[in-house]
């Protein structure tokens, strides 16, 4: 063995042989022994510096691709992190989303509520007046029956009620009484009994017939009675009887009389005996004792009139306060009928109509008692 080391010791490695790093004890010895002999050369140790070079190499080697996967790596991380910040981006797109449309959806849930609230209060409050409207008017029927139940225990045959019996008054007394009373007083209470009660006053001396048209416009109203100025019966009326009647010289103060008739809220009263001192203005606009304010003609007026409650008084002349009183008459009588207050037949009702048209047609012509 000893024989075999020394013959590899004195014969070099061959280039690319791999040699341990670490020599052993024997070639240490030997290699040293053969510089000697060879001069001074350094064999063993120019292959270690080969091997550290080789080392070397195959270290950058290893580093350069250690980084290459590192790079790679890197590359995918960044990828994978681009990925997911666009998915954060679109969630949190479809976040802002959902929270825009929960809001909307909110506010349209509290707006409909509001609006549901808004509309019951408006039919609360609806309902509320319609009730009140409908107290006041069981009041008023019941003051009107209190009235009629006194009006007719109180007349006999031998004393009668001149009030049940309006033949028994003067025809401008019986006329006013029956066109001027408000609803809830006791004397409209008064005029719906005579107009329930008692049939038509019979015309003397004269015959008279059924118009088949008219009758036909009346027994249409009749069966949905309403004061709407559009259906045919009152249409026709209007234009022939209230219109006409109506129509006065000052027509501005024509129209306000036309609309406190309708809504039932004009008020006429005797002038008291002393006059009262006005000035020129009021004397132009309001008339006076002696100036109508509706013809503006020089008469002598012994009722003035007001327009609801306005406090404003304009004096009338006879011709023009029977106008107004004719008027007022037909007026009261078809809100009874409206009202249902009149139990008559059907013909006894057109024929007092035509007898109240008749009226407005005499008076629009002049024709007025002497009592007025």
């Amino acid at each position: 063995s000893q024989v075999s080391l020394e013959e590899e010791s004195q014969n070099p490695p061959a280039v690319g042989h791999w040699k341990p790093l670490m020599p052993s004890k024997s070639d240490k010895e030997e290699p040293e022994a053969g510089c000697q002999d060879a001069g001074g050369v350094d064999e063993p140790q120019s292959t270690e510096q080969l091997n550290v070079s080789r080392l070397r190499s195959s270290s950058v080697e290893i580093r350069e691709k250690g980084s290459e996967f590192l790079r790679d790596e890197l590359h995918k991380a960044q990828k994978e992190l681009k990925l997911k910040d666009k998915e954060c981006e679109r969630l949190s797109k479809v976040r802002e989303q959902l929270e825009q449309e929960l809001e909307e959806l909110t506010a349209s849930l509290f707006e409909e509520a509001h609006k549901m609230v808004r509309e019951a209060n408006t039919k609360q409050a609806a309902a509320e007046k319609q009730l009140r409207e409908a107290r006041g008017k069981i009041d008023m029927l019941q003051a009107e029956v209190t009235a009629l139940k006194t009006l007719v225990i109180t007349s006999t045959p031998s004393s009668p009620n001149r009030e049940l019996h309006p033949q028994l008054q003067s025809p401008s007394k019986a006329g006013f009484r029956k066109g001027h009373g408000r609803n809830k007083s006791t004397s409209s209470a008064m005029v719906s009994a005579a107009s329930q009660n008692v049939a038509p006053e019979p015309v003397s001396r004269e015959c008279r017939e059924v118009d088949s048209i008219l009758f036909a416009e009346f027994q249409a109203w009749k069966e949905s009675p309403t004061l709407d100025k559009s259906c045919s019966f009152l249409d026709r009326i209007y234009r022939e009887d209230v219109g006409p009647c109506l129509d006065f010289t000052k027509q501005e103060l024509s129209e306000l009389v036309r609309e406190a008739v309708e809504q039932n809220t004009l008020t006429i009263e005797p002038v008291a005996s002393q006059p009262v001192p006005m000035d020129k203005v009021a004397a132009e606009e309001y008339g006076g004792p002696k100036k109508c304010a509706l013809s503006g003609l020089p008469r002598t007026c012994k009722h003035r009139i007001m327009l609801g409650d306005s406090g404003n008084y304009y004096y009338i002349s006879p011709s023009c306060r029977a106008r107004i009183t004719a008027v007022c008459n037909f007026f009261t009588y078809i809100r009874y009928i409206q009202q249902g207050l009149v139990r008559q037949d059907v013909e006894l009702m057109y024929w007092e109509v035509m007898r109240l048209r008749r009226e407005m047609s005499l008076a629009k012509l002049g024709f007025y008692p002497s009592e007025m």
